[in-house]
């Protein structure tokens, strides 16, 4: 069996001090991300975030900088994650977008408040990414390159 990690872009995105996440459903119990999901064919890795957050958390994003490229292999799982995550800027709002399956909603947490509920992440990328952005970590969105 070869092993085949999942490729997820995921957006930072803070404002006023406080981090755009959301609360999600999986196997049944609450957890907690950044909006982030699987990067789709026919995408770039920035459109595909820009995607994921709009379907997630109903807010319009617009990438400025790749935050770091993260790995994860959960234990509970057969298949890792590969995480492109993006610092973006919060946009507009659509109150009335319907929000993907399993999205409960989406909040604006502090850091603090965001290490406080460490149980709840769906990973520990979740909060090492918000720690990467506070620490200044940044690389121009110019070095990804789609090559067709």
């Amino acid at each position: 069996m070869s092993w085949t990690p999942h490729v997820v872009v995921a957006c930072v995105v803070e404002r006023d001090g406080r981090f755009l996440l959301v609360e999600e459903r999986i196997a049944g119990e609450m957890r907690m991300n950044q909006p982030a999901g699987h990067w789709e064919q026919g995408e770039t890795l920035v459109q595909g975030a820009i995607r994921e957050t709009l379907e997630e958390s109903a807010w319009d994003v617009e990438p400025t900088h790749v935050l770091g490229l993260y790995h994860h292999d959960p234990v509970d799982l057969g298949y890792g994650f590969l995480r492109i995550a993006f610092i973006a800027k919060a946009l507009r709002e659509r109150p009335n977008h319907q929000l993907d399956e399993g999205i409960e909603r989406a909040v604006w947490l502090t850091r603090d408040e965001i290490a406080a509920s460490v149980a709840l992440h769906r990973s520990p990328m979740v909060l090492r990414c918000v720690d990467d952005y506070l620490a200044g970590q940044r690389f121009p969105l110019s070095m990804l390159a789609h090559l067709d």
